[in-house]
C-alpha cells in the first residue's frame, strides 16, 4: 500500500544569493515510512538540498510542507539528523552527545534522561562505550553515536547525510542493516543523502537524482528500476564503479 506523503517539496530553488542556484524549481515528496534517498554526483547539491529541508539553510524560493517537516523556532523539532562526519563534541563523552537534544528541549528529570540515553545506544549497538568520548570510537562507531543522538527526541523523519561516506565495505553493510532495522522497529521515516550503490540499492525504498546541469531532478523511483532507465545519465549514475561519484 502506497503511504501519504510526510514531506512535500514544491518547486524549491536552493544555492546562495548572487551565485548561480544549485538547483532550481524542484518537487518531490517522501512518503511516510519509507527510506528515501537523495542522490547524486559531486557538486549536485544533494548536501544543500538536505540542509533547506531541515531548515539550515533558507531556498530562494519554493516550500517544504506536510505533517512531518521540519519545525524550527522555539518549538521542538519533530526530526533528527546524522550529519556527514558525525559531528559530535569531542570534549564531551557519547552518552554526554546524545543527551543534549533532551537537555535542549525537555524538562525531563537528569534520571530520565539518562535512561533515554542508554536506550538509544543500545538501539545502535554502543551501550557498553556511553562513556567514551568520540576520539576513542571507530569511525562507524561515530556514526552511530550520531544515529543515537538524532533519535533522542522521538522524531518522525531521521536524515542522515553520507553514512557510509569513509566507512570500510563491511561496516558499511552493517550500517545499512541497522538503518533498516530502524526503520521497521521505529516506523522511522528516512531521508537518506548519499552517492553509494551499495547503500542505495541495500535499503532505499525510493529516490530522486539531482544532476548539476540540469539543476533539478532527472529520475525519481525505484532504484532498481532506475538501473534501466533509457536516459543515459541514469544509467551511468547506477551502473557506474562503486566508489566512484
Amino acid at each position: 500500500m502506497t503511504r501519504s506523503p510526510i514531506i512535500e517539496v514544491r518547486g524549491l530553488t536552493v544555492g546562495w544569493q548572487g551565485q548561480p542556484p544549485l538547483l532550481v524549481g524542484t518537487t518531490f515528496e517522501i512518503r511516510q515510512g519509507e527510506i528515501f534517498a537523495v542522490l547524486g554526483v559531486s557538486g549536485s547539491g544533494k548536501t544543500t538540498l538536505m540542509r533547506s529541508l531541515v531548515g539550515l539553510e533558507r531556498p530562494l524560493s519554493g516550500s517544504v510542507g506536510g505533517p512531518g517537516a521540519p519545525i524550527l523556532g522555539s518549538v521542538r523539532p519533530n526530526f533528527g539528523v546524522m550529519f556527514q562526519h558525525g559531528a559530535l563534541f569531542n570534549s564531551m563523552t557519547v552518552g554526554e552527545n546524545v543527551a543534549l537534544p533532551l537537555l535542549r528541549w525537555t524538562d525531563l528529570p537528569r534520571e530520565a534522561v539518562a535512561a533515554i540515553v542508554r536506550a538509544k545506544l543500545g538501539l545502535v549497538g554502543l551501550r557498553a562505550h556511553e562513556a567514551k568520548l568520540p576520539s576513542d570510537l571507530s569511525g562507524g562507531m561515530i556514526k552511530r553515536a550520531a544515529i543515537a543522538r538524532a533519535m533522542a527526541l522521538e522524531p518522525a523523519v531521521l536524515f542522515l547525510d553520507e553514512p557510509s561516506s569513509g566507512l570500510d565495505p563491511i561496516t558499511s553493510a552493517e550500517l545499512d542493516e541497522l538503518i533498516a532495522t530502524l526503520r521497521h522497529v521505529l516506523d522511522l521515516t528516512v531521508v537518506l543523502v548519499t552517492h553509494e550503490l551499495g547503500s542505495i540499492f541495500a535499503i532505499a525504498d525510493r529516490c530522486v537524482l539531482l544532476d548539476p546541469v540540469a539543476r533539478d531532478i532527472i529520475a525519481e523511483g525505484d532504484p532498481q528500476v532506475l538501473r534501466a532507465s533509457p536516459d543515459p545519465r541514469v544509467r551511468a549514475f547506477f551502473n557506474r564503479p562503486e566508489r566512484e561519484a
